[in-house]
């Protein structure tokens, strides 16, 4: 699967997604990531790719044509996708990724200042994101959490489909604790039941606390 992410930060982005399982999965061939700088873009002898905005009001707002640009110049695969990160769109959900991640291409478009010309939106933007009810700075973090998320389901990114089948959310319930050695730390011990090599009841076991935190930690998906 590709990524292309669009931004006036590419460095930021580069920085997060070279390393751990995202760079390691770029490096083996299962995924491609590229940034383009909307700067790139600007007929402006200073790169300049923000204005006043219209109507007045505090800060500054990215232009149309750059970006408009910027997004043109991405070569488009058979299955693709325009996502801008904003506070104004869905909250991602592990079942809108899982849907992302059927496509072959998504192509993120990092908002910074107080946003993006809406025209520019309109006419090239397919759907919007958001990764929480509260406002960053621009859209560079969002758009990593959005390719992490995604790249995880892609066919060979983990070791094992079910790194990722057993996570929290995914089967719409939070995951169960996780324990390792040494058996007894600060006086505190593992669980009898994971020590006994009886799988059908480790499961059982890990089902019913899955139940429990969700219904401790986040009533609201039960």
């Amino acid at each position: 699967m590709r990524f292309d992410v669009l931004t006036l930060f590419p460095e930021m982005v580069d920085g997060v997604l070279r390393t751990s399982i995202t760079g390691r999965a770029a490096d083996a061939g299962y995924i491609e990531f590229y940034t383009h700088n909307i700067r790139d873009f600007s007929d402006d002898p200073r790169r300049r790719v923000d204005d006043t905005p219209y109507g007045g009001g505090s800060g500054m707002v990215m232009q149309a044509e750059p970006v408009y640009r910027c997004i043109g110049s991405v070569g488009r695969a058979p299955s693709s996708r325009v996502i801008y990160m904003s506070p104004k769109g869905r909250v991602l959900t592990q079942n809108k990724a899982m849907e992302l991640s059927r496509l072959d291409q998504l192509i993120i478009l990092c908002g910074h200042y107080e946003g993006i010309d809406q025209r520019v939106l309109d006419e090239c933007v397919d759907e919007e994101i958001s990764i929480g009810d509260y406002v960053l700075t621009g859209g560079e973090l969002p758009a990593c959490v959005l390719v992490d998320c995604v790249s995880r389901m892609i066919d060979g990114v983990l070791a094992e489909e079910a790194s990722y089948k057993d996570e929290s959310i995914f089967g719409g319930l939070l995951e169960y604790p996780h324990y390792t050695r040494p058996p007894v730390w600060h006086g505190k011990e593992v669980p009898e039941i994971l020590k006994n090599g009886d799988h059908a009841k480790i499961d059982e076991w890990r089902y019913r606390k899955s139940i429990e935190v969700t219904r401790e930690k986040r009533p609201d998906l039960i």
